[in-house]
């Protein structure tokens, strides 16, 4: 896949390429150069999603012990 530059350095990224990093208009891209030279394209304004433990933090309750989790986990409670 590729592309051309314009006159003005400008480069249309391939809808493929878009979809995959979830480019809209609007978004920011970053450009880095790896060691080995290679440039690779990155979304530049796109948050790391949520930790997926983040989600369940305080759903045990308040003052149980390890033992009553375990229990909880394994269904025995």
């Amino acid at each position: 896949m590729g592309a051309k530059v314009t006159v003005k350095g400008q480069v249309t990224i391939p809808k493929p390429v878009r979809d995959l990093l979830g480019i809209k208009p609007g978004s920011e891209v970053a450009f880095r150069k790896g060691e080995d030279g290679r440039v690779t394209i990155e979304r530049a304004d796109r948050r790391n999603p949520p930790s997926r433990f983040r989600k369940l933090r305080g759903h045990a309750g308040k003052g149980l012990s390890t033992e009553a989790i375990m229990a909880l986990t394994r269904g025995e409670a």
